[in-house]
């Protein structure tokens, strides 16, 4: 098996981690909607097959949150607590359009990136076409008001409105109790979804959720195992899901756990601690996803109520450990990345000894990654700069001097690559120098002026590069680019 392979469901639960997360949910929103949405499924009648389809659009039904979370920040300031508010609108109507419904087409290009990348996401779990399908028209309405195509009722896939129907119920009981939950649902019946589905849900509802309530692990009658047992799939599709959030981080996970993977060969780790550094720096940024961007894209100084909410990054992947099955060893670690050996780190400001090898290997790797790359409060450092700033970090105490002597080696083993074939061939070399500044975040105009050539050039490179990638959006070419080793 590949050192990033992982079980199919893992993935696809910290893919569902992140997005709840990134939409202001308890961490087991999307988990618990894939269930009800299987079980709504089974009681319309549905085969096995249909039943696994509604769970995996219920359970990736936000991954595409980070990938219009620069848009979103934009329109709402806070991205993760505007979206927060949407899901809670009690309205008889989509709270998404309604929210965005006085900002132009804001619903249209919102809806248009999230699915987009949502349905890429699918494609890259090897998730066949028709669950690909449904995760691009997740925001279509069963009155034809929805996104991104104006779908309407038996256009729209069974199990979007599965999907629906389960979110809502489970947001709406959590904020308004059973009854008032019902009633909204049934507000929205042949609106959203058809009512024949809404009355089915509200029939099954006080059953459904008293289960969840006693199997809160999901793992007796609710577990979601059955339904993707023995796929397997790589583990960096979820590292460039996280880094999406932030333009200015696009292909920093991967960076950090080639680095970190680096290090532990070279230090003499066996081969299982080797994959494990590797995996958890893949998945090291998953709490990123719980702080709106206004706070990662400020220029200055954060207040202390935005850096308590950083100081919680490391918290919140930590407590993907307990939803991740495998993957839970490798979430532990990855909640070290910001800890420093002088107990100057977070979130549990531990000391030395307290700090497992692999974490001090994390830690260092992330710092070296870091600091020679941009980021809003700061240029980024030349290599040699970093490099003195690492060593002198490790003489005051806060990394591992054996640790930063092994980043440092230049004799250490060639960097993994992603385990998908690359393309190198795919884009030209200009097609991909614009697509490197896109997909950093920069404009058209930004990238003429770094690449000193004219803005209709760019959006032709720009325009040429989509077409070849089959995307028609900065997010999804970044995400498929990426996972192409392109980028």
């Amino acid at each position: 098996m590949d050192l990033a392979s992982v079980a199919l469901l893992d993935v696809m639960r910290s893919l569902a981690f992140v997005g709840d997360l990134s939409m202001g949910q308890p961490t087991d929103h999307s988990p618990r909607a894939a269930w009800m949405a299987g079980e709504l499924a089974r009681a319309s009648g549905a085969d096995d097959a249909a039943c696994a389809q509604a769970s995996a659009v219920a359970l990736l039904r936000w991954s595409g949150c980070t990938a219009n979370a620069p848009e979103f920040a934009q329109l709402f300031g806070d991205d993760v607590g505007g979206r927060k508010a949407l899901l809670a609108t009690p309205s008889s109507g989509s709270g998404f359009r309604a929210g965005t419904r006085k900002k132009g087409s804001a619903f249209l290009s919102l809806s248009r990136i999230h699915c987009e990348v949502s349905g890429d996401i699918a494609s890259q779990l090897g998730l066949d076409d028709a669950t690909q399908f449904a995760l691009r028209h997740l925001f279509e309405s069963y009155d034809g008001s929805g996104a991104p195509d104006g779908l309407q009722g038996a256009q729209v896939p069974q199990s979007v409105y599965m999907a629906s129907l389960a979110g809502d119920l489970d947001i709406f009981n959590r904020l308004y109790g059973l009854e008032q939950a019902c009633k909204l649902v049934g507000q929205r019946a042949d609106v959203l979804y058809p009512g024949h589905l809404a009355k089915l849900l509200v029939a099954q509802a006080s059953q459904w959720l008293a289960a969840l309530d006693d199997d809160p692990a999901l793992s007796g009658r609710c577990s979601l195992a059955k339904s993707f047992s023995e796929r397997f799939t790589p583990l960096e599709i979820l590292a460039h899901v996280v880094d999406l959030k932030l333009p200015w981080m696009t292909g920093y996970s991967l960076q950090v756990a080639q680095l970190a993977r680096n290090a532990a060969s070279g230090l003499g780790l066996d081969s299982a601690s080797q994959q494990k550094v590797y995996r958890a720096g893949l998945i090291h940024g998953m709490g990123r996803a719980a702080v709106p961007n206004m706070i990662w894209d400020t220029p200055g100084r954060l207040a202390e109520s935005a850096w308590e909410r950083v100081r919680l990054v490391p918290y919140w992947t930590n407590r993907a450990a307990r939803q991740i099955g495998s993957l839970a060893s490798e979430a532990e670690i990855a909640s070290y990345a910001y800890e420093r050996q002088d107990g100057s780190g977070y979130y549990r400001e531990f000391k030395t000894e307290m700090i497992p090898i692999e974490g001090r290997i994390l830690a260092a790797a992330a710092a070296w990654v870091a600091l020679r790359c941009p980021r809003p409060w700061r240029d980024a450092f030349a290599e040699d700069a970093a490099t003195a700033v690492l060593l002198a970090d490790a003489t005051a105490g806060r990394y591992d001097p054996d640790v930063v002597e092994a980043l440092m080696d230049r004799r250490r083993p060639a960097a993994i690559r992603p385990p998908v074939a690359l393309s190198s061939g795919l884009l030209t070399d200009r097609e991909r120098d614009v697509l490197r500044w896109i997909s950093l975040g920069a404009s058209n105009k930004v990238v003429a002026q770094k690449l000193a050539i004219s803005p209709s050039t760019v959006r032709t490179h720009v325009e040429n590069a989509f077409r070849k990638l089959e995307c028609s959006t900065r997010a999804a070419a970044t995400l498929k680019a990426t996972q192409l080793g392109l980028l």
